[in-house]
């Protein structure tokens, strides 16, 4: 399904020459939930919007809510690797991502000298959605599957975003969604909203900050990372084995974002200081650098 990018008649904004460098940051909630490693990212996206970089960070937080949804006396549900969200557990998802880890984030920022903006999907509403019906997924049998209050994306306040720019504010997300009408609120996967805000913002750079020191040719040995690979490669690698597991589905979207517009997109790991700005200005120095060429 195709996502509306904008407001008005839903269209992204034109990009011209001398428009600054535009970049869309996804931190996976076990980097948000590491204090320390929190506080280097937080530096260097201080660095980056100081510099004039407009960056949009997009933030998880799964494994903390399971932690709360376990202290609360909820188990979580997992289906094919996809968490079920019942009314108490988007509550648990609402505390987390909108509560404290977006909070915290955004302490880190403020204390690295950048001014952040604490967001979620109903705000504006910035993250347009839908509940997403019942489908078959994959590992979980051949039985369609109702998720609960999970949502798909159906498009971005990307001139709120543009305003929040202008006025040299840092947009720091937290992965819900929000139906424009009713204002009920959805789990949405962080790695579906920072691809698709990527695309719909026609990114620059798309970093996706995880606990995989990107692409490796050998799973066993974090000295096999492959620096550049082309959409090509990628897929080829992908066809003839060499990539495997879990690697595969993060490459498959990242390779379809690419295809809408996104200059490049980084996959990148547990990151020391100055890490990202290098990443951002030196593509292949860390992580795995993808292109469409």
């Amino acid at each position: 399904m195709a996502v509306d990018a904008g407001t008005g008649a839903g269209q992204a904004p034109g990009r011209d020459a001398t428009e600054r460098l535009r970049c869309v940051v996804k931190l996976g909630g076990e980097v948000v939930g590491a204090a320390g490693e929190l506080a280097i990212i937080a530096a260097d996206l201080a660095a980056l919007a100081q510099g004039g970089a407009h960056i949009a960070v997009v933030h998880g937080g799964g494994a903390q809510a399971s932690e709360l949804s376990r202290r609360l006396g909820l188990e979580p549900r997992l289906l094919g690797g996809r968490r079920v969200t019942d009314e108490a557990t988007l509550d648990v998802m609402k505390m987390v991502l909108a509560g404290k880890l977006n909070v915290d984030l955004c302490g880190a920022l403020i204390a690295a000298g950048a001014r952040p903006v604490g967001l979620h999907g109903a705000s504006g509403p910035l993250i347009r959605a839908h509940k997403r019906p019942p489908r078959a997924i994959s590992g979980a049998g051949p039985e369609l599957v109702d998720l609960g209050h999970v949502g798909d994306v159906d498009g971005f306040d990307l001139a709120l975003l543009e305003t929040l720019w202008s006025g040299g504010w840092l947009p720091v997300i937290a992965t819900l969604g929000a139906d424009p009408v009713t204002g009920v609120a959805y789990n949405i996967n962080g790695d579906l909203i920072g691809n698709q805000l990527a695309a719909a913002l026609r990114a620059d750079k798309l970093l996706l900050v995880t606990s995989t020191a990107g692409v490796l040719a050998d799973v066993k040995d974090p000295a096999s990372r492959i620096a550049h690979l082309s959409a090509a490669e990628a897929r080829a690698a992908i066809a003839d084995g060499r990539i495997s597991g879990g690697m595969i589905p993060k490459l498959e979207e990242s390779l379809a974002t690419l295809e809408s517009g996104v200059g490049e997109i980084q996959i990148l790991g547990r990151l020391g200081p100055g890490d990202l700005v290098r990443a951002v200005h030196s593509p292949g120095l860390v992580g795995t650098a993808l292109s469409r060429a």
